[in-house]
Formats: C-alpha cells, sequence, structure tokens
C-alpha cells in the first residue's frame, strides 16, 4: 500500500512571499484552492461571472460591501461573495488565508491595478498535478 500526503496548508503559507499574491496549492473540479498572505487593502472589484470564497486560516480579515456593510473573520470562519457583488478585503494586520475560486475568476475582477496578480502566476511552477491525488 501507497501512503499519500495530504496537503500541509501552513507550509504553502510559508512559501507565499509577497502579500496579495495567491499561490494555487490544488485543484477541485473547475475550482482552484489557493493560498494568500494579507495585509492592508487590495481594492474594490467584483467578479461578475464566479462566487469567491475566503477562509481565514490565522488572523483577522474584513471584507467591506456595497451600502456600508462589513464581514469580519477570525480563524476557522469563511465568508462566500456572491457573483457580482463589489468587495473590498481589509487586513488591518497580517492574515492567512484559503481561497476557493473557479479556475476563471480573475484576481481583481475587471479592476486592473499595480497589484493585480495574472492567473498564470499564481499558478508558477509551484502547482503540483500531483496535488489532486
Amino acid at each position: 500500500m501507497t501512503l499519500l500526503s495530504g496537503i500541509d496548508l501552513e507550509a504553502e503559507l510559508r512559501q507565499v512571499e509577497a502579500h496579495w499574491t495567491p499561490r494555487v496549492v490544488g485543484r477541485v473540479n473547475d475550482q482552484y484552492v489557493k493560498v494568500a498572505k494579507l495585509l492592508g487593502e487590495l481594492v474594490w472589484h467584483a467578479h461578475d461571472a464566479e462566487d469567491e470564497m475566503f477562509i481565514v486560516v490565522s488572523g483577522r480579515l474584513r471584507i467591506q460591501l456595497p451600502d456600508d456593510q462589513e464581514v469580519v473573520l477570525t480563524p476557522g470562519q469563511f465568508y462566500i461573495v456572491p457573483r457580482g457583488v463589489q468587495h473590498n478585503p481589509v487586513a488591518d494586520e497580517e492574515v492567512h488565508i484559503v481561497l476557493i475560486e473557479t479556475v476563471t475568476t480573475a484576481h481583481t475582477g475587471d479592476v486592473i491595478v499595480e497589484g493585480t496578480v495574472p492567473v498564470e502566476r499564481q499558478l508558477g511552477n509551484l502547482y503540483r498535478t500531483d496535488a489532486n491525488t
């Protein structure tokens, strides 16, 4: 019998060097599983065709929403931003997260800023096809 290993999220997060730079660590059907470190705020944006799931591993994440609404997430909590909803993630302290997004989700939706990271760069050479086994 061959013993397989699971993906160690903490180890994967240690590989993330820059804030707001998601790193693909797996794929489930048409969804990427990504890890990221956040600090500060990204940019108001929406994903017109996709929902986006934020899962907090460590720290405290605020997700600003329209009409002065806000979701605050702590470790072990998640929130799904529905498709088409403007949102702005804010990390007042460093936050480690897992993102679950379709493979077509653009980092900052239709808003392009200096910190926008294309999916190809999120994949880099770090994505292992054996992560699916």
